[in-house]
């Protein structure tokens, strides 16, 4: 029988969400790939095990994550009914809805009737009795603003939420969306945008948005899908999601335009005893708005490794510059499509 590490505590930093009362692991572990019905489940609680021995509370899902759409929340939930159940009121745990989960006109975007249903159905598969943090996972653009917060603010209100959250959406949106949230008193707290070194979007709109509504962000693709690792220095491996890309930014063309920057960057890096992807942890987290990074993992050392990064967090002013720098003689990359 599982039990955790009794030190899990003294390493970790938690970092308040925005005004709430709410704490969240500086790293969190996104259980986006790896999780799915094609995975080893072995592994998957290897991976939990080990972040959770090393402080990590935050644990994030969506409807469709797996492959099959689904199954990283029912693999979760297996864990949780056993491994993690004596510690459920230890961890953080998220899901979302807006992104295709079944056929139909029903099982996609922002209607009441999707994020109510999807709510549900993530429920029965984690077997939990209300998530953390409810998600809308990104804007619809055919429904209106008002609905999709009343569905994400009647979660909270029958008990199946105790916050929620946005994702995917842009800094005006948040505007309305907060709004709305205020008067209904909805516990809106978070958001979920893409962020790294590659891709600074958020910090013209989003971030700004962020801190003048007192919300906070955990960001996702903190690592560009692996870009930002020492997987890519050499060169673009036959095993990468590369050559498997279906993506713009993650096409060989635009991989090989990115590899000259990401060898600069490992340059700073190693000057900072850290690897590139610790100092991509690291510069993520110099974003006061940002409370967590979410991590992926195949294997246990990947979240050793990670973790890690909280061990060097500053940045002096040079550093900084050197990035900004580097980062600006990056050709343009086509964030088109979402990861």
């Amino acid at each position: 029988m599982y039990q955790a590490n009794e030190q899990r505590y003294q390493k970790m930093f938690y970092n308040r969400v925005g005004d709430s009362g709410l704490k969240l692991s500086a790293i969190g572990l996104g259980l986006w790939n790896n999780f799915g019905s094609v995975d080893a489940y072995a592994t998957q609680k290897a991976i939990v095990h080990q972040a959770f021995d090393l402080g990590i509370t935050y644990f994030d899902l969506a409807n469709n994550y797996g492959p099959e759409p689904g199954s990283a929340e029912t693999n979760f939930g297996k864990m949780l009914a056993t491994d993690l159940k004596p510690y459920r009121d230890e961890l953080v745990i998220a899901s979302k809805a807006g992104y295709v989960m079944w056929p139909g006109p029903y099982g996609n975007w922002g209607s009441r009737k999707s994020i109510i249903a999807s709510a549900d159905q993530s429920l029965r598969r984690t077997g939990l009795d209300y998530f953390d943090i409810f998600y809308s996972h990104r804007a619809d653009p055919q429904t209106n603003p008002e609905e999709t917060a009343l569905a994400l603010d009647q979660l909270v209100r029958s008990g199946k939420a105790l916050y929620v959250g946005l994702s995917n959406y842009s800094g005006a949106q948040i505007k309305v969306m907060a709004g709305i949230f205020r008067d209904l008193h909805t516990p809106f707290i978070i958001d979920q945008p893409r962020y790294n070194l590659l891709n600074r979007q958020i910090e013209t709109d989003v971030l700004p948005e962020l801190t003048a509504e007192k919300k906070a962000a955990v960001s996702f693709s903190s690592l560009c899908q692996g870009l930002l690792t020492n997987k890519y220095l050499h060169g673009i491996p036959a095993d990468s999601r590369a050559m498997k890309a279906t993506i713009p930014f993650l096409h060989p063309a635009q991989v090989e335009q990115t590899l000259g920057t990401i060898k600069r960057l490992n340059d700073v890096a190693a000057n900072r005893n850290q690897s590139l992807a610790q100092m991509a942890l690291a510069w993520n987290l110099r974003q006061p708005a940002i409370a967590s990074v979410l991590i992926g993992a195949s294997r246990p050392e990947q979240v050793v490794a990670n973790v890690a990064a909280l061990a060097h967090l500053d940045f002096s002013a040079a550093e900084l510059q050197t990035i900004d720098d580097i980062l600006a003689a990056q050709a343009p990359i086509d964030w088109s499509a979402k990861d």
